[in-house]
C-alpha cells in the first residue's frame, strides 16, 4: 500500500526509540496500533455500506416499476379517507360492550 521496506521501518523505529525513549516507546506503539485498527475497521465498515446501498440501487433498478405503480393505485383507491368516521355510541349500563 505504502511501498514501505524493512530499512525505513527500522529508521522510524529507531527515530522513536530516541525522541520517546525506552519507557514511553511501547505504549506509543500500542496507541498507535490501536488507533490503525480503529481506522481500519471504520473504512471497512463504510466500504460495506457503500457496497450495500450500490447493491440496493442495483436492484431497485431491475425492479419492473409498472405492477408497483399499479398495485400502488389500487390500494390507493381501496382506502378512501373522504368518508367521515362513524362516531362510537357508548354501551348502555346494562348491555356488554361489543
Amino acid at each position: 500500500m505504502f511501498d514501505i521496506g524493512f530499512s525505513e521501518l527500522l529508521l522510524v523505529g529507531l527515530v522513536a526509540l530516541l525522541v520517546l525513549g525506552p519507557e514511553r516507546l511501547p505504549i506509543a506503539a500500542r496507541n498507535a496500533g490501536l488507533w490503525l485498527g480503529r481506522a481500519k475497521r471504520a473504512m471497512n465498515t463504510l466500504k460495506a455500506q457503500v457496497t450495500q446501498e450500490l447493491d440496493h440501487e442495483h436492484l431497485l433498478q431491475g425492479i419492473d416499476q409498472q405492477p408497483l405503480r399499479q398495485l400502488e393505485q389500487q390500494l390507493r383507491d381501496g382506502i378512501r379517507l373522504d368518508a367521515a368516521p362513524q362516531p362510537e355510541i357508548p354501551p348502555s349500563p346494562g348491555q356488554p360492550a361489543p
